[in-house]
């Protein structure tokens, strides 16, 4: 028995427009996730975010991966084996790395013990609401989805499989990890997010895991809120060299 024409031409009237959307959608995520003017554009209003509000940049990053279909792994945000264990060790990595760069590195290349940018945070209560939100969700969050997952999928698109890719990835997110902290905490600032860059990046390009990078942005930062709050500043960078 024939099918009916008016049917068969129903079932078609229903079909191709879902068709021609996907097809359309695929095309806008083929864009987004290129270097044509569409990636370009979405590049250039995601740097913008921080500059209206943090981590707006880092929630912009979330958004391309939808828009653009990329895989949230891609940008390092893949199940760990453990939570317990990821957090644990990103706790006690930072920590132990910020009272390394703050009593070892940073003398070592001259830095002032004080940090006068947040000295301002000494014995300040009412700054540290501000200041939390700021380390943890500020830098922990928004700056490890920006400057390692994002800038990792991106540039690691652009360079391709190639042996020296990723130390090149890691050396460009440092520097640019680096300057960005220029304005607000100067040569010290540079010094030190370019060392911690290095190091982050590295561990990245290593695991291509986000979570503990980010426990561990978090407690460096908080760790650095402790020794100013308390004033120690001065001690700690002092513990190795008078």
């Amino acid at each position: 028995m024939r099918g009916d024409p008016s049917t068969s031409q129903q079932h078609e009237g229903e079909i191709l427009p879902s068709v021609q959307a996907d097809h359309s959608e695929d095309r806008v995520a083929e864009k987004l996730r290129g270097f044509r003017p569409l990636g370009i554009l979405s590049f250039i209003a995601i740097l913008a975010g921080n500059f209206i509000v943090l981590p707006l940049s880092a929630i912009l990053v979330l958004i391309w991966a939808r828009w653009s279909r990329t895989p949230f792994s891609r940008l390092g945000f893949s199940c760990p084996r453990s939570w317990v264990g990821t957090i644990a060790l990103g706790l006690v990595f930072g920590a132990a790395f910020k009272l390394t760069m703050k009593s070892i590195v940073m003398p070592l290349v001259g830095a002032d013990p004080i940090n006068h940018a947040f000295h301002y945070l000494a014995g300040n209560t009412a700054a540290l609401p501000g200041a939390f939100y700021l380390m943890i969700v500020g830098a922990g969050f928004g700056e490890e989805t920006l400057f390692r997952g994002y800038f990792f999928e991106r540039l690691g698109k652009l360079f391709g499989d190639a042996l020296w890719a990723k130390p090149l990835t890691v050396i460009l997110t440092a520097s640019v990890f680096g300057m960005a902290h220029y304005a607000n905490q100067g040569l010290a600032g540079v010094e030190q997010a370019t060392i911690v860059g290095l190091v982050f990046g590295t561990i990245f390009a290593v695991t291509g895991r986000i979570w503990m990078l980010m426990v561990a942005h978090a407690a460096f930062d908080l760790t650095a809120l402790y020794i100013i709050y308390y004033d120690l500043e001065f001690r700690v960078a002092h513990l190795f060299f008078k």
